[in-house]
């Protein structure tokens, strides 16, 4: 089996931390790179008693940062650790995003076996809606929002990005938050990158794109569920937190809007429940583990009380309970857009 390394940065994301690593070890990542950061809620202690149960490495990440922020940093560390030195693939994560292979038995390995000549395969984010949720509920976030955006969708671009597995031959030198960098020019003529659906792509993807093909299904044989909003309390958390990488962008409603379509559903993912529920319960049997997880989640209800003393973010509650979900725009209302320089045109 292939060595595949996730590489992951965190910052108070204790609560959802075990449902994630659950799943993507049953989705077949083999090794764990995590970086946490000004932790509140007990992420970073709950990262080290994984570490000591062997489950993965934690680094700590307190900086200086990289004028690109916190991720960045991160994955410039992480070009030097002996683990993404051995790995056989790699792929760098958001703990907000879920694999979702749709072949085989629904593991990463199952697609590398299907795209035998890729160098990097395209995994193409899905947005998961918020479908009304206010409430933070202590359930997987796979569970609790199924509701997600059109297979096609021609607006936002943002819509299309997609987070990169690839080949660690040497190909890249440099980790990238989106798509590797730091092509060798030896290797510009022979890398070979697939969309998810089994599509070769051409070669402006070999150095430069960060975005698949938007208006049009880049989903059948992977696609990478993106649970960005989450109920409206997490949501609130999550200003609150920052981002990794634009650290000095407060969320606010416009992030919200783009990101809130809840056209389809979607519950391809539960196809791993079994296996993830297995492997969280292993987890949850550890008594420091599961004390860490239910203080995360006093944390976050705790923290959402005090965040509603705050008018900023009172208000920004009540204007997502009066904002109506995404309607997505048609394929001449995205061109009007389009054609007046709104959207990349690679």
């Amino acid at each position: 089996m292939p060595r595949i390394l996730a590489i992951l940065t965190v910052r108070n994301e204790a609560a959802f931390l075990l449902d994630w690593i659950a799943h993507h070890q049953a989705a077949g990542i083999s090794d764990f790179l995590v970086y946490s950061n000004d932790c509140e809620d007990g992420t970073d202690a709950m990262l080290d008693r994984l570490q000591a149960l062997g489950l993965l490495t934690h680094q700590r990440n307190p900086g200086p940062y990289d004028s690109r922020g916190i991720q960045f940093t991160a994955l410039k560390d992480a070009e030097r650790h002996p683990l993404v030195k051995s790995a056989d693939w790699l792929l760098p994560l958001d703990v907000d995003e879920y694999v979702n292979v749709k072949i085989g038995d629904h593991t990463l390995p199952a697609l590398i076996d299907a795209l035998p000549e890729a160098t990097a395969i395209t995994l193409t984010w899905r947005l998961f809606g918020n479908a009304g949720e206010v409430r933070y509920r202590d359930i997987p976030v796979t569970r609790a929002f199924t509701r997600a955006a059109p297979a096609v969708l021609y607006w936002p671009w943002r819509a299309a990005m997609f987070k990169t597995l690839y080949r660690n031959d040497g190909s890249y030198r440099r980790l990238g938050v989106h798509r590797p960098r730091g092509l060798a020019q030896a290797r510009a003529d022979t890398v070979r990158w697939f969309d998810g659906r089994g599509r070769e792509l051409d070669a402006q993807f070999t150095n430069r794109r960060i975005f698949s093909n938007f208006g049009r299904d880049n989903y059948g044989l992977v696609q990478l569920n993106h649970y960005a909003l989450g109920a409206m309390e997490s949501y609130l958390l999550k200003a609150d937190r920052g981002r990794a990488v634009h650290d000095g962008d407060r969320l606010g409603l416009d992030y919200w809007v783009e990101r809130n379509f809840n056209d389809e559903d979607d519950s391809s993912i539960a196809a791993l429940s079994e296996p993830t529920k297995a492997r969280k319960d292993a987890l949850l049997a550890d008594a420091e583990l599961a004390r860490l997880h239910h203080a995360a989640v006093s944390w976050r209800r705790r923290r959402f009380d005090e965040l509603m003393q705050q008018e900023p973010y009172r208000a920004l509650m009540g204007r997502l309970m009066l904002c109506p979900p995404t309607k997505p725009l048609s394929l001449k209302e995205a061109r009007f857009l389009i054609a007046r320089g709104s959207a990349p045109q690679g």
